[in-house]
Formats: structure tokens, C-alpha cells, sequence
């Protein structure tokens, strides 16, 4: 029971964090459009727009319990594709290169979070 009890806070916290973080890129969507146009990604709109809605209805999802592996598949995907296109911390030089390779390890850790979140 308490274990149950641990693992549906685990997903709720981990599937909340993606929710909260879809709903600021659309209330900053502006700012976070330009910020994506500056590291040259391509249809930085189109793709700010989908990724924010997987980030809200996929965290949802997992939050709440429902189609866990789904969800968290979904945000598997979203954060590796995220990592590799904005969190390119071998082109960069230091002090840059070490903020990035931290921020890209945090999200390997987050996708190890998902893996357990998603298959319980």
C-alpha cells in the first residue's frame, strides 16, 4: 500500500513538473519563440506550440494515472529530442558548456524518473 501510495505522488510530482512548465511556454510564448529562432530551431512556433501540448496533456496524463506508459513515453520522447536539439553542450565553449551538460544530465535523470513512473 505505501508503496503504491509513494509511486502515485512520484508520478503525480514528475507528470505535474511537465504541465506546469507546457502552460508558462504558452503564457511566454513570444519570448520562448524568439529564444528558439536564436538557437536556430526549425519552426520554432509550430514546434513550441506541439511540444507544450504533449508537456501539458502527457504530464496530465501521467499526473492523474491514466495510460501511464503512454504518457511517459511521450515525455521520453519529448525530453531526448529536447536535450539533443537545445542542450548541445559539446558546440559550446565554458562556462556555457558546463551549465548545459548539467541541464542536459538533470533530463537524463528525469527520463530515468519517467522509465519507473510509467511502467509501476
Amino acid at each position: 500500500m505505501l508503496v503504491q501510495i509513494v509511486q502515485a505522488l512520484g508520478a503525480l510530482l514528475i507528470g505535474g513538473v511537465f504541465v506546469f512548465a507546457g502552460i508558462e511556454h504558452f503564457a511566454k510564448f513570444g519570448a520562448m519563440r524568439d529564444y528558439l529562432a536564436a538557437q536556430k530551431f526549425p519552426a520554432p512556433a509550430l514546434m513550441l506550440a506541439v511540444g507544450s501540448t504533449v508537456e501539458i496533456i502527457a504530464g496530465s496524463l501521467l499526473a492523474v494515472g491514466v495510460t501511464r506508459l503512454f504518457a511517459a513515453a511521450a515525455l521520453v520522447i519529448f525530453t531526448l529530442a529536447t536535450n539533443f536539439m537545445l542542450l548541445r553542450f559539446w558546440a559550446s565553449a565554458e562556462p556555457e558548456r558546463q551549465v548545459l551538460r548539467n541541464a542536459f544530465l538533470i533530463n537524463i535523470a528525469v527520463i530515468g524518473g519517467l522509465l519507473l513512473a510509467g511502467t509501476h
